[in-house]
């Protein structure tokens, strides 16, 4: 993994540690062939030098978003505009991250 995303992920408090660390471990397992870098400050990783997924601390938590979530058709995914096609979910703690959601999304996003 990206060392700057380690210490981006270091840097968090114990709780939202874990959520980052899980995230970008699904993330790199199932994106291998993406690029991933600090990008305005977050974890993002890229395919053809397009965003795709990443994740941000936010007031709400931990803040995973899609570049193309808003045609996932996802109910857990919240679809905030209508103008861009980004959708994202919040975690607050590591056990609200399911695995086979995650990786179902990560498969549609490489698709779209």
């Amino acid at each position: 993994m990206n060392t700057d995303i380690q210490a981006y992920n270091a840097k968090q408090s114990s709780a939202d540690k874990e959520i980052c660390a899980l995230l970008s471990n699904i993330i790199d397992e199932n994106l291998s062939n993406a690029g991933n870098k600090i990008w305005h400050a977050h974890p993002v990783w890229f395919l053809d030098d397009n965003p795709i997924a990443g994740y941000s601390k936010q007031k709400k938590g931990i803040r995973l978003m899609f570049w193309s979530g808003a045609d996932f058709d996802e109910e857990n995914l919240n679809v905030l505009s209508e103008k861009f096609k980004d959708a994202p979910i919040f975690y607050n703690m590591v056990s609200e991250i399911s695995n086979n959601d995650l990786r179902r999304w990560l498969e549609k996003e490489k698709k779209i």
